[in-house]
């Protein structure tokens, strides 16, 4: 039924000016607003849309991964841009957990939505 579906994801926040400025302006991802809604245009055409809701509670789960070739330059630039990485065992300095699985960092959006760069193989 639905596999010719192009299916996409999304999930809220309770402030769309500020989460519209931070895809943008510190993660560089082009955005656009329609009925106060926000659509991520992300690589390889997976759109992702960001609604608002009010009594938005922010997810305990990764909503977005972006792949990186090199995870210590991506964290290092983002920190720069004021970004805040997770911190907790086996995660160093910069933020990057070190232990089993892939490299990865995670941090949060303005609506406290987790997010992760992570080390492409």
């Amino acid at each position: 039924m639905f596999a010719e579906s192009k299916a996409f994801s999304g999930f809220s926040s309770d402030d769309i000016p500020a989460t519209r400025r931070f895809y943008e302006e510190t993660l560089g991802i082009l955005v656009s607003e329609e009925h106060g809604m926000l659509t991520l245009h992300l690589a390889g055409g997976r759109d992702t849309l960001v609604y608002p809701k009010p009594n938005h509670v922010p997810a305990e789960y990764t909503t977005l991964n972006f792949p990186v070739a090199d995870i210590e330059a991506a964290v290092r630039e983002l920190a720069g841009k004021g970004v805040v990485f997770d911190k907790g065992p086996d995660i160093d300095d910069l933020g990057i957990h070190r232990g089993q699985g892939p490299l990865i960092a995670w941090f949060k959006d303005p609506a406290g939505n987790v997010l992760s760069v992570i080390q492409e193989s």
